[in-house]
């Protein structure tokens, strides 16, 4: 006998999962805006822009709150969040950002 409500609960922690790591891309993403350039500011306040997004829509999805009208964005947004702050991690560690 399987409990019906451990599917849901494991998607719920899955997607704080990918929150709390996208989180920590994030603060990666914001050591190199605290040098005091302003090129350096640019990308940082663009990882913040891309992770508040995607916070707002997977929120919901993480906490099981709220309307599911942005359920369906949530997976796509996830994926392009993701590979924005990976190519922007990219760019510093490459120095074509600096």
């Amino acid at each position: 006998m399987t409990d019906a409500g451990l599917p849901v609960e494991r998607t719920r922690l899955a997607w704080r999962r990918t929150l709390l790591t996208l989180t920590v891309v994030l603060l990666l993403q914001l050591r190199p805006a605290f040098t005091g350039r302003v090129r350096d500011a640019v990308p940082a306040g663009a990882a913040v822009a891309v992770w508040l997004a995607v916070l707002v829509v997977d929120w919901r999805r993480a906490t099981g709150t709220g309307p599911r009208r942005l359920s369906r964005l949530s997976m796509p947004l996830t994926a392009l969040g993701a590979a924005a702050l990976a190519l922007l991690g990219v760019a510093h560690v490459l120095g074509r950002v600096h």
